[in-house]
């Protein structure tokens, strides 16, 4: 089923909305129409998106709150299960990451990934089921990452998240096929977001991996959000036929990646 347009001040959700992909694609959103409701934990940086969005005659509210803690999400949520009309979408994109070998990476660190990436979408779709519900084709829209197919060394607790995600996004969709509520999961590759620090933009440049513009990678997340399809997307090529070959023949992308280990290791160090 598809939504014709935002044109109508649709609600949406956009978590992780300070910077990166996150205020990107609220950006295009409200470009599209919609009103979208700005979560993050940097009020000056969430003003910021809002001011810009209100300069392009679109709407945004700024919600402050760490999703991390459970009195913030509590409060996120009562405010969606209070919106006249319920809420049309769900854009689950906060997240981080740490580039390191997993035996380099604390519990702390293991954790805040596992807990951010994945727990905390799990928790607030859950959540927001009945205010998704009033809306006719709402979308739960859940931003993952090529690793998220393909796992890397440097990011084993990232891609334990990101796989989670997208076995979750699949399983909901399943589970929701007989109701209006679209799940979909969208996997950029490499984006020149500060998520990657500087020895991380250099172990692209020397593997010669491309890394997307935060701005494009909005567009196609937006146009896939709107569509309503394909239900599981994964950004730029080779990257999404990478994917499709992990999946069925993982032994060619253990070799290839091996032929990476030394480097990839070398900036892990940096």
């Amino acid at each position: 089923m598809f939504c014709e347009s935002l044109a109508r001040k649709k609600k949406i959700l956009v978590t992780g909305a300070s910077g990166g992909i996150g205020s990107a694609v609220a950006e295009e959103m409200a470009r599209q129409g919609a009103h979208v409701l700005l979560v993050g934990c940097d009020a000056s940086m969430l003003e910021k998106v809002q001011a810009r969005i209100a300069e392009h005659g679109g709407s945004a509210q700024v919600l402050v709150a760490d999703l991390l803690v459970p009195d913030d999400r509590r409060r996120v949520v009562e405010v969606c299960l209070a919106l006249p009309g319920g809420l049309y979408g769900l854009v689950n994109n906060a997240g981080v990451n740490h580039f390191a070998w997993l035996e380099d990476q604390t519990e702390a660190l293991l954790q805040s990934q596992l807990h951010l990436n994945l727990v905390v979408p799990i928790l607030l779709v859950r959540a927001l089921l009945p205010a998704l519900r009033k809306e006719k084709c709402a979308r739960i829209f859940n931003i993952g990452s090529t690793f998220g197919n393909i796992g890397y060394p440097g990011y084993t607790a990232y891609c334990a998240s990101k796989f989670g995600l997208r076995g979750f996004s699949e399983a909901l969709r399943r589970e929701l096929a007989q109701t209006d509520t679209r799940v979909l999961y969208f996997a950029p590759r490499a984006t020149n977001t500060t998520l990657n620090p500087e020895h991380v933009v250099a172990l692209n440049q020397e593997l010669g991996n491309v890394m997307d513009a935060p701005d494009a990678v909005a567009q196609q997340a937006v146009s896939v959000f709107i569509k309503g399809a394909p239900y599981q997307y994964v950004v730029g090529w080779p990257e999404s036929l990478f994917a499709r070959i992990n999946a069925v023949l993982p032994r060619l992308v253990d070799k290839a990646l091996g032929k990476q280990l030394a480097t990839i290791k070398k900036y892990t160090k940096s």
